[in-house]
């Protein structure tokens, strides 16, 4: 028999994504899809892979019910994959509404494979939010970093929540695999998160003097990634416990994402700030939360050497890269590239008129005395 897997949190980009690409892979019998909320007729045609490839059923229900266990056991699902943990909730901006469902959501799902033998192994997507943005941190969190502060609220702190009820599922099945994957800001053509609706804005509020650093993943390594998360591991690769994944080098300052982008960006004091976002919340305008807000201030860099040597992937992007693919996807900006760079240019020029000029030997420009030639010894 072949394996069959349940994915949580189908009603999103990411996981119709991946539940299309599951579906070609080889060895999968049957791909059973859960969340609360039916996909919309764009995310149905993105599940909806081109060629052969394995059936694929719904479920319209809500994690916080017991109704999983019917569905884990009705279809002798073997490995369970959970993307339902995120940031925003589907039909609700209720912030309460959100935890619940992220937290309860994930013990009733726990709970649920905890009765049922036939599991064999849970991938859970978490976030390197875990690790908080604060002034004190270190320069690169390992897997193995306790943070200088735990998150205080938002979805940090309901991914912190839920990988503990995960790591005490693992002691109680010793016999199933458990990965947990804290992925960076998720970025790309489609993606859909509070901080891609951030850089949106057609001018970006930063916190006056401070300019951090930010890691991004690429949506087509994040679903290679939970796709070898999904099988058993290769030979010489280990796939289970903790693993950062983010791109596969280098990291972005918000001011050049801001330029990539062709955003200009209003520095501000952070409490003038913390209104704007406060004020953004509440016209829904974007869900920049307390948490982002300190990313926008502290940013965060994570160690990916554990993805690379004991996972055995390397990501395709790196983090400018990804973050290119994102940009190129997005309306221009008030200040393009393009036309900043000619902007630049011209004020250069005019600053000093022998920049940017091509000279050849015995040549000068006007207003340069000119040097005399010296033939080579």
């Amino acid at each position: 028999m072949g394996t069959v897997v349940l994915v949580t949190g189908v009603g999103r980009h990411l996981g119709a994504r991946f539940a299309a690409e599951l579906r070609r892979r080889p060895g999968v019998d049957l791909v059973v899809g859960v969340d609360v909320q039916p996909p919309g007729p764009a995310l149905r045609a993105l599940a909806e892979p081109d060629g052969p490839a394995a059936p694929y059923r719904f479920h319209q229900l809500d994690l916080r019910r017991p109704a999983v266990a019917r569905v884990i056991a009705e279809h002798g699902v073997d490995t369970v994959v959970h993307l339902a943990v995120s940031a925003t909730g589907l039909g609700s901006t209720n912030r309460s509404a959100v935890k619940e469902s992220n937290v309860i959501g994930t013990m009733q799902l726990l709970g649920a494979c905890q009765k049922a033998p036939g599991v064999r192994r849970l991938v859970v997507k978490s976030t390197t939010g875990v690790y908080g943005s604060a002034p004190r941190d270190p320069a690169v969190f390992t897997e193995r970093t306790q943070p200088k502060t735990l998150p205080g609220g938002g979805f940090a702190k309901d991914a912190v929540e839920v990988e503990g009820y995960v790591r005490g599922f693992a002691r109680r099945r010793p016999d199933v695999a458990v990965t947990v994957l804290r992925f960076a800001n998720i970025v790309g053509p489609g993606a859909d998160t509070p901080l891609t609706d951030y850089f949106a804005l057609p001018v970006l509020p930063t916190v006056l003097g401070y300019d951090p650093r930010l890691q991004f993943a690429h949506e087509d390594d994040v679903v290679e990634v939970l796709c070898r998360a999904s099988f058993p591991a290769e030979p010489g690769t280990v796939n289970t416990g903790t693993v950062n994944v983010a791109g596969g080098g280098g990291v972005l300052l918000l001011s050049q994402c801001a330029r990539r982008l062709g955003r200009p960006t209003l520095p501000l004091l952070l409490p003038a700030v913390s209104w704007i976002a406060g004020l953004a919340r509440q016209t829904r305008l974007v869900d920049v939360s307390p948490e982002h807000l300190r990313l926008l201030t502290h940013g965060r860099v994570v160690d990916t050497a554990r993805l690379r040597e004991s996972f055995g992937y390397r990501p395709v992007f790196s983090t400018p890269e990804a973050f290119a693919d994102f940009a190129a996807a997005q309306s221009p900006g008030l200040l393009p590239p393009g036309r900043l760079t000619a902007v630049t240019d011209g004020l250069a020029a005019l600053l000093d008129p022998g920049a940017g000029r091509t000279t050849g030997p015995g040549t000068t420009t006007p207003g340069t005395p000119a040097r005399p030639h010296r033939p080579r010894s």
